[in-house]
């Protein structure tokens, strides 16, 4: 699926990309009302140039906003439905014999796409799951002793049931902490459910979302994101949160490197909500517990919505008892 782009040319500054961000969340608003937050966090991680995870029951909007979002940036879209017979080549691809030339050609996958939606991700065993790390950590897929580059900009936004767990494989933490975003969407508000009987029912809300930006602009406004500034007072406060939460008694295992910087993409990437060129300690607090909550190990036993609901309150408790800069 492509939809033409329309071309505006690089960001040319702070404001600029927070009108280019603010038209991609009316966007995405058409297809998933009511969600004005998580829309935005959506947005967010994509200008950080991270991959999204989506955890959610059934019917609430996960696969439609994956859609909606290739839609919105112009970006060519895949959706693989990961199911337990499903092998690795069936989503790299997989080299070809030409019996004429007795030769052997590589025949891309449907990760080679710009926005890949992984369906329910944990219902493949776990072989399969790890043919996408290479994918979303360098952008670029080994087969065969040959590398091959995937289409720039390249995301994966992933989802997965947390209460469904018959038939499922639950995700490493190596395929965990590739996700710079974990959210969850929701039942919208009971008027936003009445105004949809009343006004779409079961059509489908996507042809309404229209091209607001396109792959080149999307770059752009990715590297510019990644110049925001960000002081050594604010990387001190992420630091002293990390550390926070390796000490903390109830977490096995707290937030890595990898997530230090993930927590700093991110909040670059929200700082220009705010037409910015610099990160606040409000902006790291903004986007805490969706870079974290799902890096940090519990050393209780619970699963599912409950792990996830108590790692998001560690990380805020967390969150309210480290001092930031003022």
């Amino acid at each position: 699926m492509t939809q033409p782009a329309r071309v505006l040319g690089p960001v040319p500054s702070p404001a600029s990309a927070r009108a280019v961000m603010e038209r991609l969340a009316a966007q995405l608003g058409r297809a998933v009302q009511g969600k004005p937050e998580e829309v935005r966090r959506v947005v967010t991680c994509v200008v950080a140039g991270g991959h999204l995870l989506l955890e959610d029951m059934p019917g609430v909007g996960k696969t439609t906003l994956a859609e909606a979002l290739a839609r919105a940036c112009a970006l060519s879209f895949s959706r693989i439905q990961f199911t337990a017979d499903l092998l690795p080549a069936d989503i790299l691809g997989a080299q070809v014999f030409h019996a004429q030339t007795a030769t052997f050609s590589f025949r891309p996958g449907p990760l080679f796409r710009q926005l890949v939606l992984a369906d329910e991700l944990n219902r493949a065993p776990p072989r399969t799951q790890s043919a996408l790390l290479e994918g979303m950590a360098q952008g670029q897929v080994s087969l065969d002793g040959q590398t091959h580059a995937l289409p720039s900009p390249f995301t994966v936004v992933a989802t997965q049931n947390p209460v469904d767990f018959s038939g499922t494989y639950p995700l490493p933490d190596s395929q965990l902490d590739r996700f710079l975003v974990r959210l969850s969407l929701g039942h919208p508000a009971p008027d936003v459910e009445a105004h949809l009987l009343t006004t779409r029912g079961a059509a489908s809300p996507l042809p309404s979302v229209e091209a607001v930006t396109g792959p080149e602009e999307l770059a752009s406004l990715r590297e510019f994101a990644q110049d925001v500034r960000l002081d050594a007072a604010v990387a001190d406060y992420v630091v002293r949160l990390a550390r926070a939460t390796r000490e903390h008694g109830d977490l096995e295992r707290g937030a890595s490197t990898r997530a230090v910087l993930a927590l700093g993409s991110a909040a670059r990437a929200q700082a220009l909500w705010e037409g910015r060129d610099f990160v606040t300690p409000g902006d790291v607090r903004a986007m805490l517990v969706p870079c974290w909550a799902h890096r940090v190990l519990l050393r209780s036993a619970v699963q599912g919505v409950s792990a996830r609901d108590e790692a998001a309150h560690l990380v805020e408790e967390i969150a309210r008892k480290v001092a930031a800069p003022r």
